[in-house]
């Protein structure tokens, strides 16, 4: 039974830091892909980056290119999304997602099979 736990949300201030965790059991570790999906308030979902088994292939949304950033420990069965520069416009839900088939490139969201529950983070002055 795969399992996706998100954890690291809250309020924070136009241009500060927020660092999201996901640990994740039950994958298969021969080959997944780990990404973070979000939500606002009468938006649909977008997603945001993904990342590969290795660690060494992501994908960014251009949204959050050059401001995100994405890493996994292996040991520890979690990736990371380190948010910096945050907006008003990345206020939103996060869930983590995740696959054993789907690639790193665009349009990997289509291809996510399992979900967390989600994360809330607001940015606010």
């Amino acid at each position: 039974q795969v399992q996706l736990v998100e954890s690291g949300g809250g309020l924070v201030q136009p241009g500060g830091s927020l660092r999201l965790s996901c640990v994740f059991s039950g994958l298969s570790m021969d080959y997944n892909v780990i990404g973070w999906l979000r939500q606002a308030p009468g938006k649909e979902r977008e997603g945001v980056a993904c990342i590969g088994t290795a660690g060494d292939m992501t994908y960014y949304s251009d949204s959050v290119k050059g401001r995100f950033t994405l890493s996994r420990d292996s040991a520890k069965n979690t990736v990371y999304l380190q948010m910096n520069g945050l907006i008003t416009e990345d206020t939103a839900t996060y869930t983590c997602a995740a696959s054993n088939r789907a690639v790193v490139a665009p349009g990997w969201e289509a291809a996510m099979d399992f979900w967390g529950k989600g994360t809330e983070v607001t940015v606010s002055s």
